[in-house]
């Protein structure tokens, strides 16, 4: 299989402690994640190294312009959908459901948050496994933005990059070779 669609095939966990190696998470530290998958719109996941910053690091015997690359950056916006309950508060994450977590997680300005996906052939539902690509990102949360009202009740989350991890692989178990 040389190609891939994308559609349906990011995974996502959303984590509340950094692992312990950040670029080798291991398949633990992102199951104890919410399962963010089925829960952000596609349209407009935004999760990704932007161009770093320059730095003018001319010699003075060149004549044009030359530039090193300095700080790294990246934007972190994503749109979790809300889910409620019969009641119409915030649907309680469970043993087995996810509910209204990716939200709630978000929902607090401030809030250090490490997000990891991956984007291979494998399916969105597929589980975890030693050996995944990942990409890792630590951010701050802003307060959550209304977007339009139409289709779900959803609210756009935009973070402060923190940090990042690129290309990094899933581990079986902490301490693992890390690929």
């Amino acid at each position: 299989m040389p190609l891939s669609l994308a559609d349906g095939h990011t995974r996502v966990a959303l984590l509340n402690q950094k692992p312990a190696d950040p670029l080798h998470p291991t398949v633990q530290e992102l199951n104890n994640g919410i399962d963010a998958s089925c829960r952000i719109l596609s349209s407009d996941y935004n999760v990704t190294p932007t161009a770093s910053e320059t730095v003018d690091e001319k010699p003075l015997c060149v004549e044009g312009n030359a530039q090193a690359f300095g700080a790294s950056n990246a934007t972190i916006e994503f749109t979790p959908f809300r889910y409620f309950a019969d009641d119409g508060t915030a649907e309680p994450t469970e043993a087995d459901q996810i509910g209204d977590a990716v939200f709630q997680a978000t929902k607090v300005k401030g809030t250090r948050l490490w997000i990891y996906h991956r984007e291979t052939s494998k399916k969105s539902t597929d589980p975890w496994e030693e050996g995944d690509e990942v990409d890792g990102f630590e951010f701050l949360t802003d307060n959550p933005q209304q977007v339009d009202r139409s289709g779900y009740v959803k609210r756009k989350i935009v973070g402060a990059y923190q940090d990042m991890w690129l290309n990094g692989t899933v581990t079986a178990a902490a301490g693992g070779s890390g690929g």
